[in-house]
């Protein structure tokens, strides 16, 4: 073990505060689909549709967390980070979406949360990733404003119930993926493929987020709110004003689609121009849209590299949840005006593909402080690797390049800190092994192994590593504290 990866001289770069966390999403470990009354959501659908997702796999057991959970906040605790990110599946809630109830939903949350207040582990939970009750899909889904206003409703209803033990609650997870990725590339639930139909639903999920933020803070107004954001961190390819010019229009559409409405009030200039009449904005939305939030978090995994490609009749890209991607010839397109080339010479890539590049969490970092004069601090909500090695004869499972991924990162982190990124924590992706949306159950992220058969859970490597630094922490604290 290197230097920048020993956990004492790692923790010791951290701020007392600083938490340590592990994050999971309800769809990827949960199962219980039919169970005491959840209703089915866009992504049962999804899963159950022919060559949607690998093999067929769907969420209906996962890793069964539904009818674990005691044993799985045992785990976390056992592990001795701070704090547990996790989302709230809206179906359990509201079987329709809106309108009735379910208080089985409600009572596994309160059961959760309790556990967790219990073992001293911090509340995140985030109210969207990605699980639409299926009904409102038939009105029109994240198309539909009324959609919007159902999505308070929603909010209003846990935070009531839930509201007085959340330490941050985040409205979305992922808006990217949940808009471009399911209704532009086709590649998530939907599985709709119109930059209309996608950039519709950018403003629709924006509309949502201001709305939950009001609903949420006229039930608990002390309650730190936020969202998740997977930014893309983008690099142009050479200095010249072409692709400098081509960076920053990826930047407008992938990135400031989301934070300048939040956090500014109004959509980027050059976005708005060429795409803006897909937004359907109306009156008094931006105002909506753009409350102050108490913290955001930023999910990061691979960079993207672009060069200016005025002659390309697609656009490729690696970003978001999936990667690389090819979308035809549309507006989009025509609006980016640009190709993706290799983020690194090396080629190093996890197993689900993508590039790894460790300076491009600081480089999104210190490119949003500077150019958004509001932003509130920032938590890294997911970072992680996928490895898919399984346990050894000894059953232990050794995931040296998922520990070596970690640890690059987490140094560049230390680094923002240093520059005065004002960064409150970390959340590993994924506390276990999970159903990992179209690529089924084949992708490993956990730093805890899962065997899907057994459901025996299996600390992996870099998940006794990531303890040891939470343990070190809590001894600096503690040092520093005396």
């Amino acid at each position: 073990m290197t230097h920048n990866q020993d956990p004492t001289a790692l923790a010791s770069r951290f701020p007392n505060d600083f938490t340590w966390g592990v994050a999971t999403a309800s769809y990827q470990i949960e199962g219980a689909t039919r169970t005491d009354g959840r209703g089915p959501s866009i992504w049962d659908a999804f899963s159950n549709m022919p060559g949607r997702v690998f093999q067929g796999h769907n969420g209906d057991v996962a890793c069964d967390h539904y009818n674990r959970w005691e044993s799985d906040l045992d785990l976390i605790a056992d592990m001795g980070v701070d704090a547990y990110r996790f989302s709230i599946a809206w179906p359990r809630i509201l079987p329709q979406g809106r309108g009735q109830v379910n208080e089985k939903g409600l009572d596994f949350y309160d059961k959760l949360i309790d556990g967790l207040v219990e073992r001293k582990i911090k509340v995140f939970p985030t109210l969207y990733h990605w699980d639409l009750p299926l009904a409102l899909a038939g009105y029109g889904g994240w198309t539909d404003r009324n959609t919007a206003d159902a999505f308070a409703e929603y909010t209003t209803h846990v935070v009531k119930r839930l509201g007085d033990r959340i330490d941050a609650l985040a409205t979305f997870n992922e808006p990217w993926c949940s808009t471009y990725l399911s209704h532009w590339i086709g590649k998530h639930a939907p599985g709709e493929r119109s930059i209309e139909a996608a950039l519709a639903t950018v403003h629709v999920t924006n509309l949502a987020h201001g709305l939950s933020v009001q609903a949420a803070r006229a039930e608990r107004a002390d309650l730190p709110m936020g969202i998740v954001l997977n930014a893309q961190s983008i690099f142009p390819a050479s200095d010249s004003d072409e692709d400098r010019a081509a960076a920053e229009r990826s930047f407008q559409f992938h990135n400031g689609a989301f934070f300048g409405p939040i956090f500014n009030g109004a959509y980027d200039a050059e976005f708005e121009s060429a795409l803006g009449e897909h937004l359907h904005v109306q009156d008094g939305d931006l105002d909506v849209i753009n409350q102050p939030l108490d913290w955001w978090g930023f999910n990061y995994y691979f960079p993207a590299v672009v060069q200016h490609d005025a002659t390309s009749d697609k656009v490729l890209t690696g970003v978001g949840a999936m990667g690389t991607f090819d979308s035809d010839a549309d507006a989009a397109s025509r609006f980016l005006r640009l190709k993706s080339v290799p983020a690194t010479t090396s080629n190093v890539r996890t197993d689900i593909g993508w590039e790894i590049r460790a300076d491009g969490i600081s480089h999104l970092l210190r490119q949003v402080y500077a150019r958004y004069d509001n932003l509130p601090p920032v938590y890294i909500t997911e970072n992680g690797a996928c490895f898919n090695m399984g346990p050894g004869e000894d059953g232990t499972v050794d995931d040296q390049p998922r520990l070596d991924y970690i640890a690059d990162h987490l140094n560049e982190l230390a680094g923002s800190l240093e520059e005065g990124v004002p960064l409150k924590g970390y959340f590993a992706w994924s506390l276990m092994d999970n159903f990992e949306w179209a690529e089924g159950y084949k992708m490993r992220f956990g730093l805890v192994h899962v065997d899907y058969e057994t459901q025996e859970r299996t600390i992996k490597s870099s998940g006794h590593w990531y303890a040891d630094i939470a343990r070190a922490h809590d001894v600096v604290t503690t040092e520093a504290a005396e």
